[in-house]
């Protein structure tokens, strides 16, 4: 009898498919390591969402619910977004009932998914840097790590990846352009159709991501610029044209669909921040992320990177290209109006490019010295992280504790206490007139007057001119809400709560009990039906508002219920 045939599914895998595995199991682990770090540093800031996302989240219901360009149900069409890229994934989120709809694992959608996409967007961030270092690295899985260990200690960066709003989104953009240009150079292929066309739309999508985006339509042609001779002139142009027209076409024409739609040229949260020509001091900015990192730590990043960039190689030419967006990055933060956020919000693209920069350059030092120097250098980065280990620590736990306005926050005390007010009084219709209209414009079945001028053209002019007679006229002779809240600093910086036309037409039912008079909630005095029913409102507010304020500390690490849906009443369901 012949031997019967081997069994094919216990043969041996062939060596060559073993050894490509095994190339990407280390590329794959660092990536996931480093995002798992990310990750875990996320989840110290619990349910957190910033009020500020909770308007993007609105404008995505919205525009998945078929009524366009809306902060709620029969509001004006107004352009309180300034990041359509991220409105469009939150919109295709709640179109794959993924967001908007309810739980998941038992955790409210409105949470879960946009922090899940962050962290699959930093795996992306990640496995872009894992991409450049694998040009100028033998284990680029270690700068990979290093890189995601950076951006997993650093408060700012993973406070605002998962605070909800475009930040990850935004990042991934910068870094895989930067990534793409610097890959190219090292192979001298810098003057390509294909990059010229995807560095420019990736510049394009960046401006559609935040409006300072539009600085990175410059990245391409300054790394042009940098290496432009006689004899590559005319190409250099043609590609630059190229590149111009990839960022130009799209922008220009979400620039002549918002003029069409809402006759600006800037969105409405352009308007009402009021950005302006910067001033010679708002250059010194930067020194603040300096100071937020640590001196002895940034001092020697920049030693490391004029190490690697003195040092004729291929890694000199990548690193010149790298510092091109991050330049720019630091450009942007500097002349962009202060934010009132902590933990420096618009800073997320200069802890990327910078971390990227930075570990790159430490690995050509620690390559490039002999034992005892890089003995040196292990105790000199040593050194030099303790005190910014510390500093972020501290950082984190400040944050933590007191973070910046929850979107479950405003839901609860302007949308729900506020819709109680309304069922109360038996009002079918209402208005409020609010500085807050994140959490506020998924749960308020008022309609809504934002007072910051973000989502209401008339208030964003009249914010943006410093015009506070005619806020005061707005909103006392033509708006007449039903309902005002009112507090600082609003109160001081529009003069609405020290107008005597509040007293003249308003009830106060309920004062904030740390900030005092005027601050808090009024009514207007011909919406109460009889002086029984104003008692009865605010022995209502006596109890729900004070509830909500007495527990803001909790409030903003916390969910808010299962859903958040125009209309509801109980407050700190979650």
């Amino acid at each position: 009898m012949g031997e019967a045939p081997a069994d094919e599914s216990a043969a041996p895998e062939p060596s060559g498919e073993k050894r490509r595995r095994g190339a990407l199991a280390l590329p794959i682990a660092s990536v996931a390591a480093g995002t798992a770090a990310i990750g875990a540093h996320g989840a110290l800031y619990g349910h957190w969402i910033i009020d500020d996302a909770a308007i993007t989240f609105a404008y995505a219901r919205s525009f998945a619910d078929g009524l366009g360009p809306v902060v709620q149900a029969g509001a004006e069409p107004v352009e309180g977004f300034s990041n359509p890229t991220w409105t469009v994934l939150l919109t295709l989120g709640k179109w794959l009932g993924l967001f908007d709809r309810g739980t998941i694992f038992g955790i409210p959608d409105y949470v879960l998914f946009p922090k899940a996409l962050a962290l699959l967007l930093c795996a992306g961030i990640l496995a872009a840097c894992h991409l450049a270092a694998s040009k100028v690295m033998r284990r680029p899985w270690l700068a990979t790590l290093g890189v995601g260990a950076v951006l997993a200690l650093t408060p700012s960066f993973v406070i605002w990846i998962f605070s909800g709003l475009e930040n990850p989104l935004y990042a991934l953009i910068i870094v895989w352009q930067a990534v793409l240009l610097f890959r190219a150079v090292l192979d001298d292929r810098l003057l390509s159709m294909r990059l010229a066309l995807a560095v420019g739309g990736l510049a394009a999508l960046a401006a559609l991501t935040r409006p300072e985006g539009l600085i990175y339509a410059g990245v391409y042609p300054l790394v042009v610029l940098g290496r432009l001779n006689k004899q590559i002139l005319g190409s250099s142009i043609k590609h630059v044209l190229v590149s111009t027209a990839a960022f130009g076409v799209p922008v220009g024409a979400y620039f002549l669909w918002r003029h069409a739609e809402f006759g600006r040229w800037l969105s409405s949260p352009s308007i009402a921040k009021r950005q302006g020509i910067p001033a010679l001091e708002d250059l010194t900015r930067p020194g603040e992320l300096i100071a937020y990192a640590g001196a002895p730590a940034a001092l020697l990043a920049v030693v490391f990177i004029g190490m690697a960039v003195a040092r004729p190689s291929p890694l000199r030419r990548g690193l010149l290209t790298l510092l091109v967006p991050l330049g720019l990055a630091v450009i942007a933060y500097a002349v962009l109006e202060p934010d009132w956020m902590a933990q420096f919000r618009f800073a997320t693209p200069i802890w990327v490019l910078g971390a990227l920069t930075s570990v790159l350059a430490a690995g050509a030092a620690f390559r490039n010295a002999r034992f005892r120097g890089r003995v040196w250098l292990t105790i000199g980065l040593t050194a030099a992280m303790l005190p910014t280990t510390a500093s972020f620590a501290n950082a984190a736990s400040e944050f933590r504790q007191v973070p910046d306005i929850s979107a479950c926050y405003v839901a609860d005390r302007f949308g729900r206490v506020f819709n109680g007010y309304a069922d109360v009084l038996g009002l079918r219709e209402g208005s409020l007139l609010i500085p807050d209209l994140g959490g506020s414009s998924l749960t308020s079945r008022l309609h809504l007057v934002d007072m910051a001028g973000l989502t209401n053209h008339r208030f964003a002019d009249l914010v943006g001119d410093h015009d506070k007679v005619g806020q005061g006229n707005y909103v006392f002779e033509t708006v007449k809400p039903t309902f005002i809240h009112s507090r600082q600093p609003w109160s001081s910086g529009n003069g609405l709560g020290f107008d005597p036309r509040l007293d003249r037409d308003y009830y106060p039912v309920h004062f904030d009990p740390f900030q005092g008079a005027p601050n808090g909630d009024w009514v207007r005095k011909d919406a109460i039906p009889s002086q029984e029913k104003l008692a009865e409102l605010r022995a209502y507010a006596a109890s729900t508002a004070l509830e909500v304020e007495r527990g803001e500390g909790a409030w903003p690490r916390r969910a808010c219920g299962d859903t958040l849906r125009p209309g509801q009443t109980v407050v700190g369901d979650g």
